[in-house]
């Protein structure tokens, strides 16, 4: 059987000479998740040489090792170049070059990671498709995924991410998508950017590696889709639109939440469609619009692609919702929306909790941390939550943070619940308050480790009251 990579693919890759009999079933840069068979590749970080982890590659039997020196002591077979780095993407390049598979390439400010999950539910309905695990969307993630691409994938999607201008250009040249899709530009690591135009510029990049006669993906509500699809038609891509405009090509018409759901009736060029999404939220609806865009442009079938989409579950910490038991027959629900936070994906956030019906006497309840990489913005985009707030009309808000206590001081006092310097100290008090048919929903950047409170939130209702006592 032919394994994902053989001696002779790696030769041609690495430009390095090397013993026949090598055969590659995956590609590591971590042993914690290295499977027996796997290439494992030594890249040198700032903080980490993965050179000190060769042994334990070869206790859990990779089939051999990529390094820039030779290592004694280890019996695996080793690769030896100049540049590790240098060498995942010189893979990277080659499983390119190698693969027949049709490659969509996606970002946004706020929304890639679901809408690459919600693409590549539908598409692996119709063919075999590779897609970036996780968020393995940097200058690392990107190239380990390309790496990874079986050679019969009919479709290869791929996620891009970045903090800063120049980040995407080259992550776009190597994957050198025929297809890219643009979410939104919202105000997310508007601390490293001088204006929101210089955030759409970053995004554009994604257009600089696209193949000949590609396509743009691109949201006609967002301010910016005119500066994109310039770009986009700069680099010879054809233009194709989402969301809820009149002249959207892949139209929202509407969009209702049905318990853990989100119904959808849009127009696929003329072509009316009424489908569900496993997840709730106005959002998801929208972006499941840049999904069907994305399906056309591919040649895949959208009405097939649409319909798979009731078995979209959120990735974790991304609005995954449980039912969480505080009483024999009494549970309150929680929704874990820890993983990242912006401006943006916060409003969207409140909006879902508050289309969310009630049971009983329970309340709408939103625990906050803080929105970071904002610079001097962050003051007032905290702040300016408050309208959201109120509009939705949110029972109870517990912050945490230096950022969110601005907002808190704003709030008016029958909404405050209560604030904290940081989310260890919020856990205990946001666990030791809620009550039976409440809805939970916790979100903040990365930063304000804010499953911290979904971790007390998940403890039975015991331990939780003994940890709000200090025991």
């Amino acid at each position: 059987m032919r394994g994902l990579w053989t001696s002779e693919d790696l030769s041609k890759a690495t430009g390095v000479q090397m013993a026949s009999g090598i055969v590659a079933g995956g590609v590591s840069i971590d042993t914690r998740s290295l499977n027996e068979g796997d290439l494992f590749i030594a890249l040198r970080g700032e903080n980490m040489d993965g050179h000190e982890f060769a042994r334990q590659a070869e206790e859990k039997k990779a089939a051999a090792i990529l390094a820039d020196h030779p290592i004694p002591g280890v019996s695996l077979p080793q690769i030896v170049v100049s540049d590790t780095f240098q060498a995942l993407r010189n893979l990277a390049s080659f499983a390119v070059s190698r693969s027949l598979a049709k490659r969509i390439a996606v970002t946004g400010s706020v929304g890639k990671t679901g809408t690459k999950e919600m693409l590549a539910l539908a598409l692996s309905a119709q063919a075999p498709v590779h897609a970036t695990q996780g968020n393995l969307n940097n200058h690392y993630g990107l190239p380990l995924t390309l790496a990874r691409m079986p050679q019969d994938a009919a479709y290869a999607v791929l996620e891009m991410g970045m903090n800063h201008a120049g980040e995407i250009t080259p992550l776009s040249e190597l994957a050198k998508p025929q297809v890219a899709v643009v979410t939104t530009v919202e105000p997310v690591h508007i601390e490293f950017f001088p204006t929101l135009s210089a955030i759409a510029e970053a995004k554009a990049e994604i257009f600089k590696g696209m193949s000949a006669g590609g396509i743009a993906v691109l949201n006609r509500d967002n301010p910016f889709f005119g500066l994109l699809a310039r770009r986009a038609r700069e680099h010879g891509a054809r233009v194709i639109s989402f969301g809820g405009h009149i002249e959207s090509e892949f139209r929202l018409l509407h969009s209702e939440i049905v318990g853990a759901s989100t119904e959808v009736l849009a127009l696929a060029g003329e072509k009316p469609l009424a489908y569900r999404i496993g997840v709730p939220g106005h959002h998801w609806a929208v972006n499941s619009l840049a999904v069907l865009a994305a399906l056309h442009a591919v040649g895949a079938d959208t009405a097939k692609g649409a319909q798979s989409l009731q078995a979209m579950t959120p990735p974790k910490g991304r609005g995954a919702r449980r039912e969480i038991e505080i009483a024999q027959g009494k549970t309150f629900e929680l929704i874990d929306e820890s993983y990242n936070a912006s401006p943006a994906s916060m409003k969207a956030a409140i909006v879902t909790l508050a289309q969310i019906r009630l049971q009983g006497k329970g309340r709408r309840i939103a625990v906050l941390g803080d929105m970071l990489e904002l610079g001097t913005q962050g003051p007032a985009l905290h702040r300016g939550l408050k309208t959201v707030l109120e509009e939705a009309g949110i029972d109870r808000v517990y912050t945490a943070g230096p950022l969110m206590e601005g907002l808190f001081e704003e709030l008016p006092q029958p909404m405050r619940a209560g604030h904290a310097a940081n989310s260890a100290e919020l856990a205990p008090l946001v666990a030791a308050h809620v009550q039976a048919g409440d809805i939970v929903m916790v979100k903040g950047s990365a930063g304000s480790r804010m499953g911290r409170v979904v971790e007390a939130l998940e403890r039975p209702k015991g331990v939780q009251a003994q940890a709000a006592n200090g025991h």
